[in-house]
């Protein structure tokens, strides 16, 4: 049997015998995939090339039936039309860079966040989009000073409008801290902190988000230190305030009656 251009035969740990695209493109030795056959893996070779050395390819030129990954066509494209190769989905753009999770799924992001999309691949779960950092799954809102758990919409919004465009000028965060939320009572803009317990508790109104963080931390402490609750609760940093300050503060801020009720309930 004749051997195919850019076709190469491995073999499993079990012994089966599979077959490995490839192509070479600026010096560079791109993997392709693997297939079942010796013929798929050569018409995986052939779009290669097409789109590498013939140029009559753009991505929106994707369809099911290539052979090549949408994550490979990405890639190549990329690499044809700006100079780079990176191993993950990534086009350039000339401010900005797009990741691609499938044809119709492309996120935006800064250029500034190239070197960390490059080395970081982009996963979905229930809506959500996170990386593996070090082993831990990380929402990739994280790096926008976005907690876990926060409400779009309420907690921080696209100015845009849409939702996969993650370049910072774009992304508005309402509400930094946790447990706090920022509303309009009687056209008075306050701080409201409530805590989840069995239900959702009302620790108090606050003037200010930092005032409304640290109580969320003193009722954190109360709820924690007279046996209410053993969450693990996240509590707030807050970075503008040195260790004096934070105390006289915590010390003078007031918390529900209703949630210290809890405490002699429990104790009765």
């Amino acid at each position: 049997m004749e051997k195919l251009t850019g076709v190469f035969k491995a073999y499993k740990k079990n012994g089966e015998a599979y077959y490995r695209s490839s192509i070479t493109y600026k010096n560079k030795h791109i993997s392709l995939g693997s297939f079942d056959t010796p013929e798929l893996a050569h018409k995986a070779y052939l779009e290669a090339y097409e789109v590498l050395f013939n140029k009559t390819s753009t991505l929106s030129s994707y369809s099911k039936d290539h052979m090549l990954s949408f994550e490979k066509w990405v890639i190549i494209h990329n690499f044809r039309d700006n100079g780079y190769y990176f191993g993950n989905p990534i086009y350039l753009h000339k401010y900005y860079f797009s990741y691609y999770l499938d044809p119709h799924t492309e996120l935006k992001f800064d250029a500034d966040d190239l070197f960390y999309y490059a080395s970081h691949k982009i996963h979905r779960k229930n809506g959500y989009f996170f990386v593996n950092d070090y082993g831990v799954q990380q929402n990739i809102l994280n790096r926008y000073g976005i907690r876990n758990f926060a409400v779009k919409g309420r907690d921080y919004r696209f100015k845009n409008g849409d939702y996969h465009d993650f370049r910072h000028y774009n992304i508005e965060v309402i509400n930094p801290y946790h447990g706090v939320c920022k509303e309009f009572r009687k056209n008075k803009l306050v701080y409201v902190t409530r805590i989840n317990i069995y239900g959702t508790w009302t620790v108090g109104v606050y003037s200010s988000p930092v005032k409304a963080a640290i109580a969320y931390n003193k009722a954190v402490d109360f709820v924690v230190s007279n046996g209410i609750s053993s969450k693990n609760y996240v509590k707030n940093y807050i970075e503008e305030l040195d260790s004096t300050q934070y105390q006289e503060i915590y010390a003078a801020i007031k918390i529900s009656k209703k949630l210290r009720s809890l405490a002699r309930d429990k104790s009765n």
